[in-house]
């Protein structure tokens, strides 16, 4: 799952500072703030490499803080001791062997398998070497690379993958910038030859590749229409941002914002179908990394619902089929994924009092959201999420990540009580030099493993509830008792650096995210 350059997901990427009736969420540049919302004790990580190595940077300080006390501040915990007694890895391997052949999850095969973010090389079972090499950032964060790899994997179009930092989160190699001196993202080379700017890349890639078709034929009244709704596309990109990073004219830029909004509405409805066009088209491909964003930004940072509440029907229809398709399902990011990648990408994103609810919620520091037992997670949910949950499935998933990688899992979290690293980034959850408190390495494992075995127990160890196995029977150290005080900065660390898709899929992210709070509630109960 972890690699050591990747990082879960940012989850402090601004810090909240009180000013009259706004709070202004800024990319946070300096070291962590002890008064964060949520996380304390953690350090930032690069944001590059695999699931878990993406867990490892996911989890961190929630540097969403306030320069009022208007952030609440962090519940009196008493850590206690537990005992060294949940199952070893090895044990925990085949719990998960196990329960993947009883629940019939076959393993995917990444190259000519469904989608999956974890792949690098894909060629749909055609034979030879694929002409295409896409460099697509290390995160998942960046929309416009976002648009060409669903293009890919709608048309499948043979492609490998080099992933890139984004300046954010990371340097970029000397060799990406021989050919790419801007170092901007996302870039095409293709027989040799390097392709920039995301607009430029889709155009060639459906003529080169013109079946299967995602845009209507030239000079057709279809195609005219799809030209205007690129239009749109860039007015949304536009109107948001202006209502999402300014701190001035707010009402009229919510104006502008919902007037484009409801024309989105609009043309959705034009057609009898679900998308943009007749059909799927790459219309539908260029709006979704956007919309994606749109719908998880706007609650967290004003207040306002946009998706599953009825404003927008045709938009809540266009997501519905969205998560029908295996590409888009596959690389669909998660709101606390969104709304701390963008201010590191953005410069900073402008938050009204109207929205401190909705960021508890999507933060999961509202007691619920990141807590066992899990609420729903619906078509009606504040994220919506129209395939619903395998509860079973989920929690395999997760363990699954966990277990298969946890010597870097474990390394990754013990960034919590350890060192910043000597080179910075400007991402404040991205720290790829971080150097972790291997001092704790026994204690982390021990609590990690009991994170495992809850996930795949269902809440039980070795028969018995893990509460009752973990705990001692008193505040002081006997025998084999380890200390849970350097557990609970670590867990929280990975905790919110878990990073979708990057490291698992939502419904898998929120079982691990909230199994992690399960043990930190667990060993360090809130006064």
């Amino acid at each position: 799952m972890y690699s050591t350059t990747t990082s879960f997901t940012t989850r402090s990427l601004c810090t909240h500072f009180a000013k009259t009736t706004q709070f202004t969420h800024t990319a946070l540049r300096s070291s962590q703030n002890k008064s964060s919302r949520r996380l304390s004790s953690a350090r930032s990580v690069p944001v590059v490499a695999d699931m878990f190595a993406s867990l490892k940077s996911m989890l961190s300080n929630d540097n969403r803080t306030s320069s009022s006390s208007t952030a609440p501040s962090a519940p009196s915990r008493t850590p206690l001791y537990f005992h060294n007694t949940a199952p070893s890895w090895e044990e925990l391997q085949a719990m998960v062997d196990k329960q993947t052949k009883e629940l019939g999850v076959e393993a995917q095969d990444l190259e000519t398998g469904p989608s999956n973010p974890a792949a690098l090389r894909r060629t749909f079972g055609q034979p030879g070497e694929p002409r295409v090499k896409l460099y697509r950032d290390h995160a998942a964060w960046c929309p416009y690379c976002h648009k060409v790899v669903l293009q890919l994997e709608e048309k499948k179009i043979p492609y490998i993958i080099e992933k890139i930092n984004m300046r954010c989160y990371g340097g970029k190699p000397p060799e990406f910038l021989a050919k790419v001196p801007s170092g901007l993202l996302p870039v095409l080379e293709i027989d040799g030859k390097i392709i920039t700017e995301s607009a430029v890349i889709q155009g060639l890639l459906e003529e080169l590749y013109p079946e299967p078709a995602l845009l209507p034929k030239d000079g057709t009244q279809e195609r005219a229409r799809a030209s205007a709704l690129m239009r749109l596309e860039r007015r949304l990109f536009s109107d948001w941002l202006q209502w999402l990073c300014n701190s001035w004219g707010n009402d009229g830029n919510r104006a502008a914002f919902e007037n484009t909004m409801d024309t989105i509405n609009k043309e959705l409805g034009a057609t009898e179908g679900p998308y943009f066009l007749s059909n799927f088209s790459l219309i539908d491909v260029i709006f979704a990394p956007f919309l994606e964003r749109v719908v998880a930004s706007i609650p967290y940072y004003k207040g306002v619902v946009v998706r599953g509440q009825g404003r927008y029907p045709n938009l809540d229809r266009w997501f519905e089929a969205m998560e029908t398709r295996e590409p888009y399902l596959a690389f669909r990011s998660d709101f606390y994924t969104h709304c701390h990648d963008l201010p590191p990408q953005l410069g900073g994103c402008i938050s009204t009092p109207e929205s401190l609810p909705f960021a508890a919620a999507i933060d999961g520091t509202d007691g619920k959201n990141w807590h066992l037992p899990l609420p729903p997670l619906t078509a009606t949910s504040l994220e919506p999420f129209c395939p619903g949950e395998d509860s079973a499935r989920d929690r395999l998933r997760a363990a699954h990540q966990l277990v298969s990688n946890h010597t870097n899992v474990t390394k990754f979290a013990l960034r919590g009580v350890g060192q910043p690293g000597p080179r910075p980034v400007s991402a404040p959850l991205s720290d790829p030099t971080a150097i972790p408190g291997m001092d704790y390495q026994t204690e982390v494992d021990a609590a990690l493993r009991f994170v495992a075995a809850a996930l795949l127990s269902g809440g039980e160890v070795n028969g018995k509830p893990a509460v009752e196995v973990a705990l001692s029977s008193s505040q002081q150290q006997q025998g084999s008792s380890l200390s849970g005080a350097p557990v609970v900065p670590s867990l929280e660390y990975m905790r919110d650096r878990v990073g979708v898709p990057r490291d698992m899929p939502l419904p898998a992210a929120r079982q691990l995210r909230a199994h992690l709070n399960w043990f930190i509630d667990t060993v360090a109960p809130s006064a």
